[in-house]
C-alpha cells in the first residue's frame, strides 16, 4: 500500500523529469523540493495522527477525518482538551522533520541532469515500473486496493496493512459518489421522509423501538423457533426473469424450474438496480437504492452498517461469504469484513481444489457449489448464515465443456451461460440434499440484477424483473407469490422464515404478513432516474427535473397520467431517507459500531 501511494506521488515529477529538457527544468527546480516536502510532510502527519484516531474510532483515519473539518470550533476544542500532549509531540516531530527536509531539500529533491535522449530512451522502462507500482501486481486481474488488505475477521487488524494518507484519500475520492439527493430530486424534511417510509413497512407504530434510529423496529416471526434455521442466499449474477422458463422466459433453466415445485416462487419481483453492488445492497442490507453509489462502495458504510450478517452474528450465527472470484472486486471484501461477515472465501481459497474451470471472473459456479457444500457440512450444530455469489453467467460467459446441451451453437453466449448457471444450481441442491444441514436450512436463489438493462422508457421496468425461489422446512411446496414486490422485501421475509424475533432498520416488508388488500410496491434505480411503483402506478424522479407519473399496462407500456403529489412525495421520501440514514449513520443495529 505504501508503494501504491508513493507511485501516485511520483507520477507528476517523473513525467516532468523524463520529458522536459534540462533547460526548462532549471526554472522549476524549487518546485520539486516543495512538492516532495509537502507530500512527505503529509504522510508523516497522517501517521502521527493515526494512533489517537484509532483509539477513538478503532480504524485508520477515514471520511470522519475530513467530515469534522466543518466543525472547527468543536474539533479544536476537543483536541486541545483531550489530545494536548499528542498535539505538542506531533508538532515537535513535524517541525524537526520540516527543518531538516528544507535544509537538505536542494540535495535530496532537485533532479539530476541527464542527457535528454537518455531520458527519453529510459522513459518507457520508468513508466512501466511506475504503472507496476500503481497496480502492485502483474498477475491479478485488477489493481490492488484496500480490499486486498482483508485477511482477518478483525476490521482494525486489516486496516493496519494500509496507510492513513491512502485511507483518507480513498474517503475523499468516494465522496464524489455520495450524491446530493436534495439538489438532484428536491428537498424533504427528514422527519416527513421517515414518516412516509414507515407507512409502507406494515409494522405497528408501537414496534418502532428507538428514536435515535428512526426505522429500527421489532420484527416478530410468525413461526418462532427454539433452534432457528440456517440461512443460505445463493445470489445469481445477471439471472433476469427473461431467461427462466418458469417465469415465461427462454427455456434455459430446467433445474430451477424443477425446483419451483419444492418451494415458494416469487413471480412479480423487481431488483433495485443494474449492478451487482446494488443487488448486494438490497439483499444483504435491505436498504433503498440511494442517489449515490451502492453502500458497498461508500466510505461511511464500511463499518457499523446494518447487514443480515451483523444481525444474525449477534444471534449466535456463524457468517460467511463464498465467491469464486476475487472478493476485492467492487470493494466487497472490505464492506463484508467490516459488517459482520466472519469468513470470506474467495478465489485463492479454491486453488488447492480439483477445479472444473478457472475463468476471467474466477472459478466456475460448479466449483462454487462444491466448495460451499463442503463448507456448510463442516459447520456442525451452530446455526450459520451464508451468501454465495455466482460468476459464470457474467461476460465473457466461460464455463466447462460437456455440462449442458448448448442452446446457442456458439458456446460463449449469455443464453448458454445462463443454462450452465442453472446446471450449477441443480448440482448444489443435489449435493445439499444428501447432507444433514439441508433439513435445517432456508435457501433462497435470487438474482442480483438482469443482464444489460436498456429500453425506451425512463426506467425499463421489464429489465428489472428477476426470480426468487425459497426452499426449506415449513415452506409449502409448489406455491407462488405473485403480488408486486421488491428485492428489499426479501431480507425481512427471510428473517421471519428462519424463526427469530429480531430488531432491524430495514424498510422492506415481511411479505408473509402483508395483507391481501395492500398494494405491492417496488423501487428501481436506472442511471439517475428513480422509479417508485405502487400497483400499476409508477412515479419517476429525474435529476433536476419535475417528477412524472405513468400508468403501466404492462412492464413496457407506459401511459402518462397526471402526477399524484402524495405518491410523488412518497417516492422522494425513499430517496431522501436512504441518503439521510447513510449520511447520519443511522442505518445500524443498536450499539453497532
Amino acid at each position: 500500500m505504501d508503494i501504491i501511494l508513493l507511485s501516485y506521488i511520483l507520477v507528476l515529477p517523473t513525467v516532468l523529469i523524463c520529458l522536459l529538457p534540462d533547460k526548462y527544468l532549471q526554472f522549476i527546480k524549487k518546485f520539486f523540493s516543495i512538492y516532495f516536502i509537502f507530500f512527505l510532510f503529509l504522510v508523516l502527519f497522517m501517521e502521527l495522527a493515526t494512533r489517537d484516531f484509532i483509539n477513538e474510532y478503532d480504524t485508520r483515519p477515514n471520511n470522519l477525518f475530513v467530515d469534522y473539518l466543518i466543525y472547527p470550533k468543536e474539533v479544536i476544542g476537543t483536541l486541545l482538551k483531550s489530545y494536548l500532549s499528542s498535539i505538542v509531540s506531533t508538532f515537535v516531530i513535524l517541525g524537526l522533520a520540516l527543518y531538516f527536509t528544507i535544509k537538505k531539500g536542494s540535495k535530496l529533491f532537485y533532479p539530476k541532469f541527464t542527457a535528454y535522449k537518455t531520458k527519453l530512451v529510459l522513459f518507457p522502462l520508468v513508466a512501466f515500473l511506475l504503472v507496476f507500482g500503481l497496480r502492485s501486481s502483474l498477475t491479478s486481474k485488477r489493481p490492488i486496493n484496500s480490499s486486498n488488505a482483508v485477511f482477518s475477521t478483525d476490521q482494525m487488524t486489516n486496516c493496519l496493512g494500509l496507510n492513513s494518507l491512502y485511507t483518507v484519500g480513498f474517503a475523499i475520492y468516494s465522496m464524489k459518489n455520495e450524491g446530493n439527493s436534495e439538489k438532484m430530486y428536491g428537498k424533504m424534511d427528514s422527519k416527513e421522509a421517515i414518516r412516509r417510509v414507515k407507512t409502507y413497512i406494515n409494522v405497528p407504530d408501537a414496534d418502532f423501538t428507538d428514536s435515535e434510529l428512526p426505522l429500527s423496529h421489532l420484527q416478530k416471526s410468525s413461526n418462532l423457533k427454539q433452534r432457528p434455521y440456517n440461512l443460505v442466499i445463493f445470489l445469481q449474477e445477471s439471472l433476469g426473469a427473461e431467461y427462466l422458463g418458469s417465469l415465461g422466459g427462454l427455456p434455459l433453466t430446467p433445474e430451477f424450474d424443477k425446483l419451483t415445485k419444492e418451494g415458494l416462487l416469487f413471480t412479480n419481483l423487481y431488483c433495485t438496480g443494474t449492478r451487482s453492488v446494488r443487488g448486494i445492497e438490497a439483499v444483504i442490507t435491505g436498504l433503498f437504492p440511494s442517489p449515490s453509489e451502492s453502500v458497498v462502495k461508500l466510505s461511511n458504510s464500511q463499518t457499523g452498517f446494518f447487514t443480515l450478517a451483523a444481525a444474525l452474528k449477534e444471534k449466535g450465527y456463524h457468517t460467511s461469504f463464498i465467491y469464486g472470484g476475487m472478493a476485492n472486486f467492487d470493494n466487497m471484501a472490505s464492506f463484508f469484513n467490516g459488517n459482520g461477515f466472519e469468513d470470506i472465501i474467495e478465489e485463492p481459497d479454491f486453488s488447492n481444489d480439483k477445479s472444473a474451470l478457472e475463468g476471467t471472473w474466477g472459478y466456475s459456479d460448479e466449483d462454487l457449489v462444491v466448495k460451499a457444500n463442503n463448507y456448510y457440512k463442516s459447520k456442525g450444530d451452530k446455526p450459520f448464515f451464508s451468501l454465495m455469489f455466482s460468476t459464470s453467467d457474467h461476460e465473457p460467459f466461460e464455463f466447462p465443456d460437456g455440462r449442458i446441451e448448448l442452446y446457442d451453437k456458439k458456446k460463449q453466449t449469455v443464453n448458454n451461460a445462463m443454462k450452465y448457471a442453472d446446471f450449477s444450481i441443480g448440482k448444489f441442491f443435489e449435493l445439499a440434499k444428501k447432507e444433514s444441514y439441508f433439513k435445517n436450512t432456508i435457501f433462497i436463489i435470487i438474482a442480483d440484477h438482469n443482464t444489460r438493462t436498456y429500453g425506451k422508457n425512463l426506467v425499463p421496468i421489464n429489465k428489472f424483473h428477476i426470480p426468487a425461489l425459497i426452499i426449506g422446512p415449513g415452506i409449502a411446496m409448489g406455491t407462488i407469490y405473485d403480488k408486486l414486490s421488491s428485492q428489499i422485501d426479501i431480507p425481512p421475509t427471510l428473517l421471519d422464515m428462519i424463526g427469530i424475533n429480531i430488531t432491524t432498520p430495514m424498510p422492506g416488508r415481511d411479505l408473509l404478513k402483508l395483507p391481501e388488500t395492500t398494494n405491492g410496491r417496488s423501487i428501481m434505480q436506472f442511471n439517475g432516474n428513480n422509479a417508485f411503483r405502487v400497483g400499476n402506478q409508477v412515479v419517476i424522479l429525474q435529476p433536476f427535473k419535475e417528477a412524472v407519473q405513468f400508468e403501466l399496462k404492462n412492464d413496457t407500456t407506459f401511459i402518462p397520467v397526471k402526477l399524484n403529489p402524495e405518491l410523488a412525495k412518497d417516492a422522494l421520501a425513499n430517496v431522501a431517507t436512504a441518503s439521510y440514514l447513510y449520511k447520519e449513520r443511522k442505518y445500524k443495529l443498536k450499539g453497532q459500531k
